[in-house]
């Protein structure tokens, strides 16, 4: 036998061998899928959440599976600034991104972004919509303020309710642009001819194209950002007789510094019959996004991925429909930095579990790392894995929550900071120099009472004080 045969039938050999056990090796090497779904401005509005009228039963059975956080906060209540930290793991102050309109990468050039970082772990990196931050309607059918070192793939759907719907819209508040006015329109459409129906339509895709392939999928829903455009059938799940406006009265405008409110006057000038339609939109809005996540799930359990995979969902911010008088985000009470956030997957123990404690959108990278033994994380990110709440909610934990928000531009600006903990928020304005908040959600779940002046509370105040600057100095505060 010449020794040409011998390598070739060695050859043969060891690539039946390696055919053989390749598909074992990966079946018990597999790492787990990440099916990481974003809404876009979404509130805790949600059945899961206790919400005594919205129903959102496809979140419900995330939950139900997982683990759903009761105080989790974002880090800056505005759309590229949120999404910007929590996809680098950094703060806004060391991101820079305090607008619409900054790239990240101005600050942070070489970062590795969380998709990056699956791609360097062999993963396969795709975003479907929204994750980055895309001017909402605008930017929708294009790449908006996308990174694309942190993806192998991108799909941007382009629906009817931009293409041909937005001239059909009721708008209460014409003063405003299109992206942050109060404005609907009940579709005559079907599902999947809407922009968020072709995010999970194609998300799907990508699923079964990857089936056999570990894969961090990024789907990212625009509902329920305005424009509220959703199939009429979710609009009659909310009759307006049954939505109940948020409690206010004038004086709650006097509560906190001015610089606290962004919304003047209170509500628009809105009077209560056009809020209770904004809020039947809104409403309608979250069901119909919720629906889009129902076929995810749906194509999970089709493909059997179901327990190999874990599911993140998240929103960027809260969002604030008349407590205080004020709609949408961009302030810092508890309606607009608060945001829902539900894990489940086969690294989640405490199934149909909440967590009491308090976590940030930080937090989501640092976690995901650890449940998916990624390789070379980043050692500066800001946050914290929340791998060990997943197993026991109650466990120890001594984080507190940080949000910021800007007021004004260049050099009149003027940065507003908040500490959250399990039961206060404390917040300044300007350091202090131009006000300050204090409020006991124990006592005082609507911030009715600004504590942040009361001699029995100013040991509380220092504390929280002394703990909010020392985060602030790690996390790029300038000048810190």
């Amino acid at each position: 036998m010449d020794q040409g045969t011998l390598l070739s039938r060695r050859q043969w050999l060891a690539s039946a061998a390696g055919a053989l056990l390749a598909p074992m090796v990966r079946g018990a090497a597999r790492p787990p899928n990440v099916l990481f779904i974003a809404s876009d401005d979404l509130n805790t509005c949600l059945s899961c959440y206790g919400h005594p009228l919205v129903r959102t039963p496809n979140l419900d059975r995330i939950a139900s599976r997982g683990v759903r956080f009761e105080r989790a906060y974002c880090q800056y209540p505005l759309c590229n600034p949120s999404r910007a930290s929590l996809m680098t793991g950094l703060a806004p102050d060391t991101t820079t991104v305090y607008d619409n309109s900054r790239h990240f990468r101005q600050a942070v050039p070489d970062v590795v972004t969380l998709g990056q970082l699956f791609q360097k772990n062999g993963y396969f990196s795709a975003r479907v919509g929204k994750i980055f931050h895309y001017g909402v309607p605008g930017q929708i059918g294009t790449d908006g303020l996308d990174d694309k070192p942190t993806w192998n793939r991108v799909v941007n759907p382009n629906g009817v309710d931009h293409t041909k719907e937005e001239a059909l819209l009721t708008n209460y508040t014409p003063q405003r642009g299109l992206g942050s006015a109060v404005c609907f329109y009940a579709s005559p459409a079907r599902d999947e001819e809407h922009t968020d129906g072709m995010v999970a339509l194609e998300t799907i895709r990508l699923m079964e194209e990857h089936r056999n392939d570990p894969w961090f999928l990024a789907a990212g829903f625009y509902r329920p950002h305005v424009p509220w455009i959703a199939p009429v059938k979710y609009f009659d799940q909310y009759p307006l007789e049954r939505i109940e406006l948020i409690p206010f009265s004038e004086d709650e405008m006097r509560i906190a510094p001015e610089l606290a409110y962004f919304t003047r006057p209170a509500h628009w000038g809105m009077n209560e019959q056009q809020r209770r339609e904004a809020m039947r939109a809104y409403y309608a809005s979250i069901s119909f996004m919720d629906a889009q996540v129902g076929r995810l799930l749906e194509a999970l359990e089709r493909l059997r991925l179901v327990e190999n995979t874990i599911i993140v969902f998240w929103s960027d911010h809260g969002y604030q429909l008349g407590e205080h008088g004020q709609w949408m985000k961009q302030t810092l009470f508890e309606a607009s930095a608060r945001a829902p956030l539900i894990i489940s997957g086969p690294s989640v123990t405490a199934r149909g579990r909440v967590c009491p404690r308090t976590v940030e959108l930080l937090d989501l990278y640092p976690t995901l790392a650890e449940l998916c033994a990624l390789r070379e994380a980043p050692a500066n990110l800001h946050g914290r894995s929340l791998a060990l709440l997943l197993r026991n909610p109650g466990a120890a934990w001594q984080k507190p929550a940080i949000t910021q928000v800007r007021r004004g531009s260049g050099a009149k600006a003027v940065m507003g900071y908040t500490i959250r903990t399990e039961r206060y928020r404390y917040t300044f304005w300007d350091e202090g120099r131009l006000g300050e908040e204090l409020y006991d959600y124990r006592k005082d779940p609507r911030e009715l009472v600004n504590l942040a002046g009361s001699a029995q509370a100013a040991r509380l105040k220092n504390d929280l004080r002394s703990q909010l600057v020392s985060l602030l100095r790690v996390r790029g505060k300038p000048g810190g």
